[in-house]
């Protein structure tokens, strides 16, 4: 009579292969039971972060629709729904396969050599016709990656808020999803010549966030502040329209980068790997709260008075400001990232006006110069880090979006125009570009 011995469930909870036994009273023969643990974790973890990370998009138009004025709130609700959809398909068609060559290069380490859409696992795989079965399913490692294009997109719609017309800024979306922001990426991870030369950027700091603040720069410039803006050597400020909207986006985009930090990690298999995404959570939590603080106190001490919308942007500050190494900081080192990031922000508008560059919601301070600072900050507790190396990344990298985005701002500007009439501007987008309004009861002109 042959007996068998079965394996406990909660042995199958481990990472590694198992062995089952059968045995009688001749023989005992070793039986490999495969285990898809890794597989699994890794995946569910990319499916989770990513939804996160969706779930920003609303964060960023809730943020963007409670400080621009109410005659252009649908325009902007429409910009961040158009945008994340055309990031969605053209991220696809072909950005994906630019960002991630695995190792095939047109130009080593500089243009993927895989050209044409993305391209899914078939249906009900096993481990054996998985594309990568030590690491996920291609489907959720897609979904994730996806998620940051959204984002870099969504950065650049606040800044030009209020006079850009709304298919040129569709058009720009279009190349940045589908060429500017895939090919970048790919120079770090995506195995290219800025990561080789030893570039460290955890979740993006300069990758995501810099890249679509240096985008949002350079059209700032292009398209010129909005009409009134600065008069007679005064800055005149225009009220948003709903803090509280405003208040909501900033902590939807709070709650979503844990998803974007903590995925981040790549990896939920071992006992190791599951600690460093709880340790990312954890930082990237305070250094959001240090920046908050931060920013709370200085305009207290600078202007007298607390600004609501500087604690906003104070909070998205600390938040990009420990993108790019949310893993090696201490809880104290991290909150002093995040607070070095509030301050910049509450010194960085002001700057910003006094250039005359119109930033409606302050992006390029949150996110580009944040995002400069950030990449550099790695080098203070990540030790395989350096200065040098962490500036050629931010050097690189955001030169090349200037000049690609610049070409086609410019190209947009000369066959298109990019901005609204004089007269538009004064209606508003929301009547002007849409033939509707956010607030068609309250609105007063």
């Amino acid at each position: 009579m042959k007996l068998t011995k079965f394996i406990p469930a909660t042995a199958l909870a481990t990472a590694m292969p198992l062995m089952a036994f059968a045995q009688d009273a001749e023989e005992v023969v070793a039986v490999a039971v495969p285990t898809d643990t890794v597989f699994i974790l890794n995946t569910l973890l990319f499916l989770i972060g990513g939804f996160l990370v969706f779930f920003m998009a609303a964060g960023f138009a809730m943020l963007e629709a409670g400080l621009v004025r109410s005659k252009n709130v649908a325009m902007q609700l429409t910009k961040n729904v158009a945008l994340f959809g055309l990031a969605s398909i053209f991220y696809y068609l072909i950005g994906y396969n630019l960002m991630y060559p695995l190792g095939t290069w047109a130009v080593d380490g500089v243009l993927s050599g895989v050209f044409g859409p993305g391209v899914l696992e078939a249906v009900g795989i096993t481990a054996e016709t998985a594309d990568d079965y030590g690491y996920a399913s291609t489907g959720s490692d897609f979904f994730f990656q996806l998620m940051f294009c959204g984002a870099t997109a969504s950065i650049v719609s606040g800044t030009l808020a209020e006079r850009i017309k709304l298919w040129p800024f569709l058009i720009f979306t279009i190349v940045l999803t589908a060429i500017i922001y895939p090919v970048t990426a790919s120079w770090t991870w995506g195995g290219g010549f800025v990561g080789e030369a030893g570039f460290s950027d955890f979740a993006g700091s300069t990758i995501v966030h810099s890249v679509g603040g240096w985008a949002a720069l350079t059209g700032a410039i292009i398209l010129g502040p909005r009409l009134g803006k600065y008069k007679d050597g005064k800055v005149t400020a225009f009220p948003g329209s709903n803090l509280t909207l405003a208040t909501l986006g900033t902590f939807i985009l709070w709650l979503g980068w844990f998803g974007f930090n903590g995925a981040s990690q790549l990896a939920m298999g071992s006992v190791g790997d599951v600690a460093d995404v709880s340790r990312i959570f954890a930082n990237t939590n305070t250094a959001a709260a240090g920046g908050a603080i931060a920013a709370l106190v200085v305009t207290q001490l600078v202007y007298g008075k607390v600004d609501l919308t500087m604690v906003l942007n104070g909070a998205l500050a600390g938040l990009v400001s420990i993108t790019a190494e949310p893993l090696t900081p201490t809880l104290g080192a991290a909150t002093l990232i995040g607070m070095v990031g509030g301050v910049i922000v509450v010194f960085a508008v002001p700057f910003l006006d006094k250039l005359k560059i119109d930033d409606v919601v302050g992006a390029i301070p949150v996110h580009l110069i944040c995002g400069i600072w950030g990449t550099i900050a790695v080098v203070f507790t990540n030790s395989d880090a350096t200065l040098g190396a962490q500036l050629y990344g931010i050097v690189v990298i955001g030169g090349a979006t200037v000049i690609a985005s610049g070409i086609v701002w410019f190209i947009l500007k000369a066959v298109m125009g990019i901005r609204v009439s004089e007269e538009e501007e004064m209606m508003g987008l929301d009547k002007a570009e849409l033939g509707m309004e956010a607030y068609p009861e309250f609105y007063k002109g």
